[in-house]
């Protein structure tokens, strides 16, 4: 089942994609297809493209992620009627030799790596299904016709998102 999840996740990275980067996190309810086209027939036209026992993603675009992801994300709670869900964000990192020099203050630390000319701009999508799987891809900027992945890409998150699934 992790070859649908992986399918949904490309999906998305995709729809994000299209968009450019410099975009704020971005969350979607996962559905089952075959649900939804059971509980809107009219809908199976649009979605006839991609298998029935895969997933629709569904952009919940009232979501703003705050200044504190974690915290946003551990004040959702998802109905039964979605199977899972994706997180996609965009973050910077520097080389871990840099990483010592950063200051510890996380204002100025996140300053410095914004600014530091050897960062790298990467897009996660991270998603996780009410049955425990989970999955990630990550683009990197500037090099954007490799899709990395893998199951434990992003942990943390993962583990952040399927608590909002309990």
């Amino acid at each position: 089942m992790n070859e649908v999840l992986t399918a949904a996740l490309i999906e998305v990275e995709h729809h994000v994609g299209r968009s450019g980067w410099d975009q704020p996190a971005r969350l979607f309810a996962l559905v089952r297809t075959s649900e939804l086209i059971a509980a809107e027939p009219g809908l199976a036209e649009h979605l006839g493209h991609g298998p029935s026992d895969g997933y629709t993603s569904i952009e919940q675009e009232e979501f703003v992620a705050g200044a504190d992801l974690a915290q946003t994300l551990a004040g959702i709670a998802w109905p039964q009627t979605v199977a899972g869900c994706v997180l996609a964000v965009e973050r910077a990192f520097v080389p871990p030799e840099v990483e010592g020099e950063l200051p510890d203050d996380p204002a100025l630390a996140a300053r410095a790596v914004a600014e530091h000319p050897r960062r790298l701009d990467l897009r996660v999508v991270v998603g996780v299904t009410r049955d425990g799987g989970q999955h990630g891809v990550a683009r990197i900027r500037g090099v954007e016709q490799d899709l990395l992945g893998g199951t434990d890409l992003v942990p943390a998150l993962a583990a952040a998102l399927s608590r909002t699934l309990d």
